[in-house]
């Protein structure tokens, strides 16, 4: 049993390695990433899930390292458009021995399922966090309709 836990893990170093030597490769490149490498900016943009609470629309998006100067925001009725850059900094008086964090510009959009009211969205970024609170127009608001 030991034997096939290690053969097992060596095929994982394996995998790791090769993984690491095609990022490498690449590097300079448009941000290309093997799926599944440890990034939350991949090639298309950050991760995202989006969640309809009936009279809003809720978008999480995950931006590890980005700040608040380097993210735009565009909405138009129920088009959305996230992008931002991440940039990798060496503190004044350390060298850099290693980068596996990707310094990388990005953009994602979505077409909403609903017209989105402007004027009230919320966005906060939190711990490496967006989330948008985006609520619907009335038009687009579910309504209980009553039977005659």
């Amino acid at each position: 049993m030991w034997r096939e836990w290690s053969e097992l893990d060596r095929m994982f170093r394996a995998m790791d390695l090769l993984n690491a030597r095609v990022n490498r490769l690449y590097q300079g490149s448009e941000g290309y990433r093997i799926s599944g490498a440890p990034s939350g900016l991949t090639q298309m943009g950050p991760r995202t899930n989006l969640r309809d609470a009936g009279d809003h629309l809720r978008i999480t998006a995950e931006l590890p390292g980005v700040s608040r100067e380097d993210l735009q925001i565009r909405l138009q009725g129920n088009y959305l458009e996230i992008s931002g850059n991440r940039k990798a900094e060496n503190p004044e008086g350390y060298t850099r021995h290693r980068q596996e964090r990707v310094v990388t510009s990005f953009s994602r959009s979505f077409t909403l399922p609903a017209d989105i009211d402007s004027t009230k969205v919320e966005a906060k970024l939190k711990d490496g966090i967006l989330t948008l609170t985006l609520p619907k127009v009335e038009a687009a608001k579910p309504r209980q309709i009553t039977i005659n």
